[in-house]
Formats: C-alpha cells, sequence, structure tokens
C-alpha cells in the first residue's frame, strides 16, 4: 500500500493505493482532475468557466463536459436536499466576505458585511443541453464549492479502481473504491478534517464519507462570527446547533450534499438523512454527538 499527500483549495489531501504499482497512475489522475476542476469551476481563477459566467449579465456561455460534470453534480445536490445544499449562495458567500481565498481573510480583522438575501431556486439557471450553453437569470451566481471538491475524490476513484483498491481524501471529503490489502479500508472520521490515530474508524469498500463543519472554515465580519455553509433559505451562515456532520453514502457527492445540508436543516437533519436511508455523525456544539442509520453506535457517548 502506498500514498501519497498534497495540498489544494487551501486544504490538504491524499491517495492511497492498495497496489504499490498503481500509485503513478493515481496521481496522474489527480493531477489530470485538479487541473480539470480549476479551469471549469474555481471561483478564485478569473478565466475559469464559472468566474466568466458569473461575470456573463445573463449571456448564454458554452460550457466544457467537467463543467457540465460540476454542474450536474451540484443541480442534483438540491434535488437530493430540497434546496438546503445550493449552487447558488455565492452572492451570500461575497456579502459575507468569502471574496478570496481562505487563507487571506482568515487573518483580515476589518471584513464588512453587506445585506444577504435568499438564495435563487434552481430556475435561474438555464442550461441548453443540446446546444451545451448556459445563462444565468435575475443576477444570480453559482459556487460550487459544496460539491465539486467530493465529486473530484469521486472521479479519480473511478479511474483508478480498475486497476487497483483506492481512497481518496480532499478536505475530509473521501471516496472508497475497492479494498485495501487486508480488505475493507479503514477511514477515520474527525471533527476537525484531520484524522488522528484516536478518532473513529469505519471499515468500508465502495462508499463515500464527508464531513462538513461550521467551525472550521471561519472568520469574523461585521464584529460577528461567520462560515462557509450557506443556509440558502435565508441567505445567512448556518447558526443551527451542529457543528459539525459526517455522511457515508453510495458516492463521495452524495455524502457531501447530506453532511452539509445537515448543517442547515438543524434539529431536522436526523429525519431527513434517515429518510435518504444514509448513516451519518452529528456532533453539537457543546460537543453531544447524534448518531443516525447504521453509524457505529459504539461512538455514543455514555
Amino acid at each position: 500500500m502506498k500514498n501519497h499527500r498534497f495540498s489544494v483549495w487551501g486544504v490538504t489531501g491524499s491517495v492511497t493505493v492498495a497496489k504499490d504499482e498503481a500509485l503513478d497512475f493515481a496521481i496522474e489522475r489527480l493531477d489530470h482532475w485538479l487541473g480539470e476542476v480549476d479551469a471549469a469551476v474555481n471561483r478564485f481563477i478569473p478565466n475559469s468557466e464559472l468566474s466568466r459566467l458569473n461575470a456573463s449579465h445573463g449571456e448564454a456561455l458554452n460550457y466544457s463536459p467537467t463543467f457540465d460534470l460540476c454542474l450536474t453534480t451540484a443541480l442534483a445536490a438540491y434535488e437530493q436536499t430540497q434546496g438546503a445544499c445550493s449552487p447558488t449562495v455565492l452572492p451570500s458567500l461575497l456579502a459575507l466576505g468569502y471574496d478570496r481565498d481562505f487563507y487571506e481573510i482568515e487573518s483580515d480583522q476589518a471584513i464588512a458585511l453587506s445585506p444577504t438575501q435568499p438564495a435563487l431556486g434552481l430556475d435561474a439557471i438555464v442550461i441548453d443541453r443540446e446546444a451545451k450553453t448556459v445563462r444565468l437569470l435575475d443576477d444570480c451566481q453559482l459556487d460550487f464549492g459544496a460539491t465539486a471538491k467530493a465529486l473530484t475524490c469521486d472521479l479519480i476513484a473511478n479511474e483508478v479502481a480498475p486497476v487497483s483498491g483506492v481512497v481518496v481524501e480532499i478536505g475530509g471529503d473521501v471516496a472508497v473504491r475497492g479494498e485495501g490489502p487486508d480488505g475493507l479500508w479503514a477511514i477515520g472520521v474527525s471533527d476537525s478534517l484531520q484524522a488522528t490515530e484516536n478518532d473513529l474508524r469505519l471499515g468500508l469498500s465502495n462508499a463515500g464519507v464527508a464531513t462538513s463543519s461550521r467551525v472550521i472554515r471561519a472568520w469574523r465580519a461585521g464584529g460577528k462570527p461567520q462560515n462557509h455553509i450557506i443556509n440558502p433559505f435565508s441567505g445567512d451562515c448556518a447558526n443551527g446547533p451542529y457543528g459539525s456532520a459526517s455522511v457515508v453514502a453510495a458516492s463521495c457527492a452524495e455524502a457531501n450534499s447530506f453532511s452539509t445540508a445537515a448543517l442547515v436543516w438543524g434539529e431536522e437533519a436526523s429525519y431527513y438523512i434517515a429518510q435518504a436511508g444514509l448513516a451519518a455523525r452529528l456532533v453539537r456544539i457543546n460537543g453531544t454527538i447524534d448518531l443516525v442509520g447504521a453509524w457505529p453506535r459504539e461512538e455514543q457517548p455514555a
């Protein structure tokens, strides 16, 4: 078993293969998809497809296959979570001060606030599949931060899986395909998004795990704490009872959709996640833990 560690998008990541000889191929696929996703939907790159679309003022723009994958995944997340995980929250992120790379804003003590408003629905996104164009209505702007990272993990893992069992992790999002050298992969789950030897381990194959947190990527603006999890229904950052949420699903993208939505749903998160047939670990701000579905019962505190 071999492992490659890296940093991207302000977070750390790793790719681990069961067969040593597959590592070079896994790294090549990693580099390929990181470049593809950057060019398609990185809003901090001025000439990315997403940046050009957000600045297009309603003009229809052609999109690439990678942009299509990211957009389709974001729309699926919206539908799966009944709008709680939405790609249309960028205006609120900007209003709350998240207008540059996170490392630039976390040390800025003079960020001003602008008024927020509920995110627009999917009707503001007009897609012509035949012409392969997309345009935004009503001053809509998109951000794929909630789903593109998880999708990237899935894309890399899917391509490596035919030659080796593999685990791809980026900033708390994990895609697992096949098995490790000794059977199921032991996947660490941490509230801090940095797994340690003391963290819970889940035995998984062919699944996705995602942890979303509103206390890790946080900053102050207008004299108040802010975070990157936006409640689309209000336009403000999520401020419910949960500080972090971890979800297991068939894919990393689906797990991420529900872990993000859980922080928006608050007390209703257990119900919606159970209705979807998924397992989750929800950590309240006060440190107590709520478990959903088949999440290991031994994690329940005494």
